[in-house]
């Protein structure tokens, strides 16, 4: 199971209760929680006084290139070809929606979490929602608290974006109320992120709940474009895969490598009704540039304009349902952020 991570995950598989746990020979406990959840961790661990990873991809089912590097690694640590020096929980997210090549079921399950998916009952990624937060809680509950123990609990969530970006690969952080951390940033620039955006309010995403809720450093990671399994050149994203296993096996960075370019949310597009009009064309890059008084969307009465002398959208979809965010609008805030890192 543990060297075929994925295909075990994609046939629907399931492991009896006496069959959840058990060891590597080389020298690592693993314990199967539930459809694609799995947590590994050294045999001879002490729980209170080691680093807790959740590395999670596939929370979106056609975002393939991190399901198979998340995938990837868990085989390289069962043969034990790469280190672990920490608790780790691997957490495969959409599984229904990856066995069906697609984004979601029903609703996207990265605008799901802390406690959204309890307004949707009827939908097919409510549950998955509610078990995945489960996991994260409950895998937290056994690491030191933030406050005695900075950078015991982590959170890495992997994705790939639907169009191409002027940055290929980039971060989002979320909001928590206190400046971003060094350690992260410079993990960043270890995985040879090129850029990072700052979200400035509370949202619904596995990483904002992971961040808020259990006290992680906690991001998400945006790979290049979405592709079907098998197509994807997982050489591209060597850093990222670099950089993880190196935060998994205790090892630090080398700190050769820039710190990203940083980018601050100062409002979104949010899509109203049906009406709506995004006036930009299907391939514009994410972290396009457009100067002030340029007319980004309208639906109605509302519309929106650059205010500023420059801002970038990032994420626009028209397609989305009414109510949603159709793109953020962001500003380059490199010098100060860099400046005021804890």
């Amino acid at each position: 199971m543990l060297r075929d991570f994925l295909g075990f995950t994609l046939a629907g598989r399931r492991l009896a209760a006496h069959e959840t746990q058990g060891f590597t020979a080389h020298g690592v406990r693993w314990r199967w929680h539930d459809e694609g959840v799995l947590q590994l961790e050294p045999a001879d661990a002490v729980a209170t006084g080691m680093r807790s990873i959740v590395a999670s991809a596939g929370v979106h089912g056609d975002e393939t290139a991190p399901i198979e590097l998340l995938a990837r690694f868990v085989g390289d640590i069962a043969r034990g070809r790469a280190a672990l020096a920490c608790r780790l929980l691997v957490v495969l997210g959409n599984i229904a929606a990856m066995r069906a090549s697609c984004r979601y079921l029903d609703d996207d399950l990265n605008r799901l979490f802390s406690g959204r998916h309890a307004q949707l009952a009827g939908s097919r990624e409510a549950p998955r929602a509610a078990a995945l937060e489960r996991a994260a809680s409950r895998f937290f509950e056994d690491a030191p608290a933030p406050s005695a123990t900075p950078g015991a609990r982590w959170h890495i969530d992997m994705h790939t974006a639907i169009r191409a970006s002027v940055f290929e690969q980039f971060a989002l952080l979320p909001y928590t109320g206190t400046p971003p951390t060094r350690t992260m940033f410079e993990w960043l620039a270890d995985a040879r992120i090129a850029a990072v955006l700052i979200h400035t309010a509370k949202g619904t995403t596995y990483s904002h709940y992971t961040a808020e809720h259990c006290g992680a450093i906690a991001c998400t990671l945006e790979l290049g474009k979405v592709q079907p399994f098998g197509a994807n050149d997982l050489t591209r994203f060597a850093g990222a895969d670099f950089a993880l296993r190196r935060l998994v096996s205790g090892a630090s960075g080398d700190g050769s490598a820039a710190l990203p370019r940083v980018f601050t949310v100062i409002d979104q597009i949010t899509k109203q009704s049906d009406a709506f009009e995004l006036f930009l064309a299907p391939d514009v890059p994410n972290f396009t540039p457009f100067e002030k008084g340029t007319l980004l969307a309208r639906d109605g009465d509302y519309h929106y304009a650059v205010r500023h002398d420059e801002e970038r959208i990032v994420f626009p979809n028209p397609t989305v349902k009414p109510g949603l965010r159709a793109g953020l609008l962001v500003v380059d805030t490199t010098r100060e952020t860099l400046a005021s890192l804890r």
